[in-house]
């Protein structure tokens, strides 16, 4: 399979985008702008880099189709992606997704790790993704097994996914001997320092090992991605447990949340106040909605009315940057998914009330999610971006909602065709 990608193409199109992702010189009037968001523009591009942005009328130029920057999804679990059948969680809670993801590590090989890894990797291309930050089981018997296969994949798809690892592992493990040599080795690959604190959990010990999992960080220079608060009891236990180490030290790497389920459970005072604190020490926030809507607030013989899920538009409001993530995609924890950021967007409008044609409800899909993965382009279009799009068979945010839509894909300013990579 030949993933080596040409660059330097040259061409032009016509299309529907959002606003809110256009940066131009002049301003835009309102009658050009769709009531959904959508202004229709003409981009030209050449050797891989946009040349020429220009508004057009659409009265001119009927039956365009939205255009958006290749996403990305900034949480993800591609080590055990597809993994439902062999390692079912029919209760569908933590608890038992957990037992069967433990399981599920003990039969793990390269071949299997590599083989579904590769799989998400593909699905996520065609459907318009451009990096995946995924978090590794970094643990056990699987450990060595599934950072060899991804980060093997990692070099093989750098020029189509920016692939991202996250060390995932129990936080005391950072306090370890092996657990220092590991996160050595985790920082010379590029990759970020992972754990979970979600309660009950020991105020002392977590307290102990988040300050080592910091010292680590700072002195090898590499981020952190935390699982804090996947859960309905206790709420923000583990958010001010992090507040009161970070209120102590200072911190040289950039930081996330993921999670923060329980958050909105807080009195609304206290939750401004936790969200204030983590806009000053700039610590950013991926929101996951699916996974977080089918684990959390199960009742046995009632339908849940309580859903713990991050208050995204409150953290917005206090300065967070908020991205929002798939996170498992048919395995123990969430038993569907598709990597399909359409699909995502889809799902977290009911769930999350988040509106793509709001810029508070695009952004954690864009420009947010870009912003707290680091990466070069954040996703907005103007001269001088890369010409890297997805252009869907749809002329409006609804129909591109309401169906899987058929899309394109630019890469480097060269259409590219999916069938070159299927094996």
């Amino acid at each position: 399979m030949d993933l080596n990608v040409k660059t330097g193409g040259k061409g032009s199109l016509e299309a529907l985008v959002p606003r809110g992702l256009v940066k131009h010189g002049r301003d835009f009037a309102s009658s050009t702008v769709s009531l959904e968001g959508l202004c229709p523009v003409r981009i030209e591009w050449e050797e891989g880099l946009i040349t020429s942005l220009e508004l057009v009328h659409a009265a001119h130029s009927p039956g365009l189709k939205l255009l958006l920057p290749r996403l990305v999804e900034p949480h993800a679990h591609i080590d055990k992606s597809f993994t439902w059948e062999e390692a079912p969680n029919f209760l569908g809670n933590y608890e038992g997704a957990l037992e069967a993801n433990l399981k599920e590590q003990e039969d793990r090989t390269f071949e299997k790790v590599h083989s579904r890894a590769e799989r998400a990797l593909r699905m996520a291309l065609g459907n318009g993704i451009r990096a995946v930050r995924s978090h590794v089981d970094s643990f056990g018997i699987a450990a060595e097994i599934s950072w060899e296969a991804l980060l093997f994949l990692k070099k093989k798809w750098k020029s189509l996914i920016e692939l991202q690892l996250v060390a995932l592992a129990p936080l005391e493990y950072w306090s370890t001997d092996k657990g220092s040599l590991f996160a050595a080795r985790v920082a010379s690959e590029g990759g970020l320092l992972g754990g979970v604190i979600v309660p009950p959990f020991d105020r002392k010990t977590s307290c102990k090992a988040l300050f080592r999992i910091f010292h680590l960080a700072n002195q090898l220079g590499c981020g952190i991605d935390l699982h804090v608060d996947e859960s309905e009891i206790h709420p923000a236990a583990g958010l001010k447990q992090l507040i009161n180490v970070l209120d102590q030290i200072e911190i040289k790497i950039p930081v996330s949340c993921s999670h923060l389920s329980s958050m909105s459970l807080l009195p609304s005072n206290e939750l401004r106040f936790l969200a204030n604190r983590l806009a000053h020490y700039r610590v950013n926030v991926v929101a996951l909605p699916l996974t977080n809507a089918w684990l959390l607030g199960r009742r046995e013989t009632a339908t849940p009315v309580i859903r713990p899920l991050a208050p995204i538009f409150q953290l917005q409001q206090a300065g967070v940057t908020v991205a929002v993530g798939s996170d498992n995609v048919q395995d123990p924890w969430f038993p569907v998914g598709n990597f399909d950021p359409l699909s995502l967007m889809s799902f977290a409008m009911p769930l999350a009330h988040l509106a793509p044609w709001t810029r508070l409800g695009l952004s954690p899909f864009t420009t947010a999610a870009a912003s707290l993965m680091g990466l070069e382009w954040d996703g907005t279009i103007q001269l001088g971006s890369p010409a890297d799009f997805v252009l869907l068979d749809a002329c409006s945010w609804i129909e591109a909602m309401s169906s899987p839509p058929g899309r394109k894909l630019l890469i480097h300013g060269r259409w590219f065709d999916m069938n070159t990579i299927n094996e």
